[in-house]
């Protein structure tokens, strides 16, 4: 295990050679994402790195995912992208109440991926990705048992585990009901230490209030004590993350 990270960042690029790949493309900040989720463990971060090459190429070869192949997720407005919290990461919200299950688990994916891409590209200006993470908020008010998809969330959890390391700032969990602490519980044991360790259960006064604070009034939409309105993901329009093919 290497800890200084520029040895590591070359003895990283010779593994990924060594597994038959390159590191030509992507600069120190994306491998430094990668070996931060490995411990800094080089080895271990190129297999990583390489897996997530070749899953990229086949599952999203476009570069991104469209509108167009994700159709029924986004027709339920269930997604926000509300800007930038206070320390600059985009903000994501999650309303629970409007996600039913589906039996199109491919298009649940494709949606996994068109998500997290567009709301990692909303922080940064230019072609260039760096070390964005994004702050997610999962609003289950008003949901009821036909709501409940511990296959979605654990599919969530495990993209962003396996495939956008050292991505997630932060998760709030907002009105979490008594029936719903059961399905969490057994989603969790899919959650490597490092991801519970970003989750915020919001229970108390005092929880929203750091909740208030971190993402910000601005971007904060009225109905959890701010001042912005909802913002639906379709609605957002990137530059440099075209809505079609």
């Amino acid at each position: 295990m290497e800890k200084n990270p520029e040895i590591a960042l070359t003895q990283m690029r010779k593994s990924v050679q060594k597994l038959g790949s390159s590191t030509e493309n992507h600069g120190d900040q994306t491998l430094m994402r990668f070996l931060i989720a490995r411990s800094m463990n080089p080895e271990k971060a190129a297999k990583m790195f390489v897996q997530w090459q070749k899953w990229r190429a086949e599952f999203v070869p476009l570069g991104f995912i469209p509108d167009s192949q994700v159709p029924d997720e986004l027709a339920t407005r269930k997604l926000y992208l509300q800007g930038l919290s206070r320390n600059g990461h985009p903000v994501m919200i999650v309303k629970a109440c409007k996600h039913f299950p589906s039996g199109d688990h491919l298009q649940l994916k494709k949606f996994v991926v068109h998500l997290l891409d567009k709301t990692i590209a909303s922080s940064f200006k230019g072609k260039e990705i760096g070390n964005e993470k994004l702050i997610g908020v999962l609003d289950l008010q008003q949901i009821t048992i036909k709501n409940i998809d511990a296959r979605a969330l654990i599919t969530g959890f495990q993209f962003l585990q396996a495939y956008y390391p050292e991505r997630l700032a932060k998760l709030f969990i907002l009105s979490m009901p008594w029936f719903f602490v059961s399905v969490w519980r057994m989603v969790s044991r899919f959650l490597e230490k490092a991801t519970l360790e970003k989750i915020v259960i919001v229970t108390n006064e005092d929880e929203h209030k750091n909740f208030r604070e971190e993402i910000g009034e601005d971007v904060l939409p009225e109905e959890y004590g701010g001042q912005a309105k909802l913002v639906a993901l379709q609605d957002v329009k990137l530059e440099h993350f075209p809505a079609e093919n």
